[in-house]
Order: C-alpha cells, then sequence, then structure tokens
C-alpha cells in the first residue's frame, strides 16, 4: 500500500503529441513522442504502442503522462515522460487520454 502523499507525488498531465518517429533502435518495437504539456514544455518520450497505433493514428492527440520521473536512456533517446496506457493480456498498449480535449498540462487527480 502507498499513502496519499506517496500519490500525490507522481505527477500525470495532459499532454497533446506533437511529433511521432519510428524508434528502430529500440529493443521493443516503439514510437519516438515528443508532447507538447504547455506551459510545462514540451517532453520526449518512447512508447511502445506500435501493436495498436499507426503514427498518424497518434499525431495530435491527447495523452497523459507521468512527468516527474528522471530522464530514462532508451537506446539512444532520452525519454523525459511516461505515457501511461492499459496493459492487455496480449501485451498490447492501449493509451490513456481524456474523454474531451482539455488544455494541455492539466495535472491528472
Amino acid at each position: 500500500m502507498i499513502t496519499w502523499q506517496d500519490f500525490e507525488k507522481v505527477e500525470m498531465r495532459v499532454g497533446t503529441v506533437l511529433e511521432v518517429a519510428d524508434f528502430p533502435e529500440a529493443r521493443n518495437p516503439s514510437y519516438k513522442l515528443k508532447i507538447d504539456f504547455g506551459s510545462h514544455g514540451v517532453k520526449k518520450s518512447s512508447a511502445q504502442i506500435t501493436k495498436l497505433y499507426k503514427k498518424e493514428d497518434i499525431l495530435g492527440k491527447q495523452v497523459i503522462a507521468v512527468v516527474n520521473f528522471p530522464p530514462k536512456q532508451v537506446a539512444n533517446f532520452i525519454s523525459e515522460c511516461l505515457v501511461l496506457g492499459v496493459v492487455m493480456d496480449s501485451k498490447e498498449i492501449v493509451l490513456l487520454q481524456p474523454e474531451r480535449k482539455v488544455e494541455n498540462g492539466l495535472r491528472i487527480a
């Protein structure tokens, strides 16, 4: 069990995907994403979402990500946030998204 204080440390925010690129250097099939978090800046992320999403499907979509993890090196790329999704039994990832368009950078509570 975690405490409420532990949960409050996790900063999840909404951002819009600005760029999507193939990431052939990644160990598992992935995309490189550039995500606009409004006043919190633009951050890069590596996302293993290639099974269910084509690049054009996620360009311009809003996603939810944890933005206060330290940067993590994935192959030759520095990932600055963790895009959140549901892990299906088949290991496919379904992205978490707001059910309507909201302002980039808003915090998830």
